[in-house]
C-alpha cells in the first residue's frame, strides 16, 4: 500500500489529485491510501437532490451532505477492488477495530453508512468505483468545530447531530488517530483486495 499524506488541502484540489492517484493505482496495480483534512466545506453526494441553506460543493461520491473541516481526518482509498462488498467490509473492520479500542459505544449503521453513538454521528463513509479502483472514503471527526458541523444534519438525517472523538472524551491527536487507523487498514487488507 502506498501512503500519501497531503495535510490540509482544499476539497476540490484534493478531488483532482485523487483522480491522478486513481490513475496511478490503475496503471501500477497498487493500492493507494490518501490521508488529509479539508478547510471548512460542505460536500453533496450524487444521491442527494435536496438544496441546503449552506454553500455546497458537488461531489461524485454516493450519499447526501457531508461536512468537512479542520480537525477531521479524511481517508481516501484508491484501492484495487475486485469485490466491492468485500472491500467495504475490510474498510468497516478497520474502523470497527479502532472504535473497539478507543470508543466501544460507536456502532456502524448499515442503513445510514457511518459510525454513531445513539443520535451522534462521528464518521461518514462514501465510496465510488471506477474501472475496478475505489474513490473517496471515510471522514472521521477527531476534534472539529461542532458549531460549524451543526449547520446541517449529518447526511441529512433527522435527529442526528455531529460529534467528535474529543467531544466523546477520547484525547488523541489527528496524527495518533492516523497511525492507529493506517495500522488497522494494513492488517485488514493484507494489501490485497
Amino acid at each position: 500500500m502506498i501512503l500519501h499524506d497531503w495535510g490540509e488541502i482544499e476539497y476540490t484540489q484534493a478531488r483532482e489529485k485523487m483522480q491522478k492517484v486513481h490513475t496511478q493505482a490503475l496503471k501500477g496495480q497498487e493500492n493507494h491510501l490518501i490521508l488529509c483534512s479539508h478547510p471548512a466545506v460542505f460536500t453533496l453526494g450524487s444521491d442527494e437532490k435536496k438544496s441546503f441553506n449552506v454553500d455546497v460543493v458537488q461531489s461524485d461520491r454516493g450519499g447526501s451532505i457531508t461536512c468537512h473541516s479542520p480537525g477531521q481526518n479524511v481517508y481516501y482509498f484508491c484501492f484495487l477492488v475486485q469485490n466491492p462488498a468485500l472491500f467495504y467490509k475490510k474498510v468497516l473492520y478497520s474502523f470497527e477495530d479502532f472504535f473497539m479500542k478507543y470508543l466501544p459505544d460507536a456502532r456502524y449503521d448499515k442503513k445510514n453508512p457511518g459510525f454513531y453513538m445513539q443520535n451522534r454521528k462521528i464518521a461518514s463513509l462514501g465510496f465510488r468505483y471506477s474501472q475496478g479502483v475505489s474513490l473517496h472514503g471515510v471522514a472521521l471527526n477527531v476534534d472539529v468545530d461542532l458549531f460549524f458541523h451543526s449547520q446541517v444534519n449529518p447526511c441529512n438525517l433527522e435527529g442526528i447531530i455531529a460529534t467528535s472523538l474529543a467531544n466523546e472524551g477520547v484525547k488523541l491527536s489527528q496524527k495518533e488517530v492516523n497511525a492507529a487507523i493506517v495500522q488497522r487498514i494494513r492488517v485488514n487488507f493484507d494489501d490485497a483486495v
